[in-house]
């Protein structure tokens, strides 16, 4: 498990930006089951996070007319629990972080998987996600 002092701030980048912390598998399972659109970002220590997926992720948000209903996340390698059950409720894509997840209803559909943010620029992250969302977010 990574250290607290070195995790924080990255899982401020997202929570300071309306995402709402996902800490154990009661609380995935709980927002997985509401209608809607849920935004799943499982954050992570690593370079391609810092560099194109949570950058990606905001701009998206930021930039995009229509949005999911809820902004989530969860921290790889530190909320254990939580990340486990959002990797269930991600079945068949392998375990992956960082990795950005989609859920219209419960269902997942939309996914980018660590191979599709490693190396990329953050706008590829955020025109891939905002066209997710034209596709499935109703506001």
């Amino acid at each position: 498990m990574y250290p607290r002092e070195i995790v924080e701030p990255m899982k401020e980048e997202l929570t300071d930006n309306g995402f709402q912390e996902l800490l154990n598998s009661t609380e995935v399972d709980s927002q997985l089951q509401k209608a809607g659109t849920t935004l799943v970002m499982v954050n992570s220590v690593c370079g391609c996070s810092a560099g194109s997926a949570r950058p990606g992720v905001l701009m998206a948000v930021a930039n995009s007319p229509k949005k999911p209903d809820f902004l989530t996340t969860s921290f790889a390698g530190f909320d254990l629990d939580a990340v486990n059950k959002i990797r269930e409720h991600l079945l068949p894509y392998p375990p992956s972080s960082p990795a950005i997840a989609l859920f219209k209803d419960g269902k997942l559909v939309h996914m980018i998987e660590r191979h599709q943010i490693e190396g990329r620029p953050a706008q590829l992250i955020a025109h891939n996600l905002i066209a997710a969302f034209e596709e499935y977010c109703g506001k």
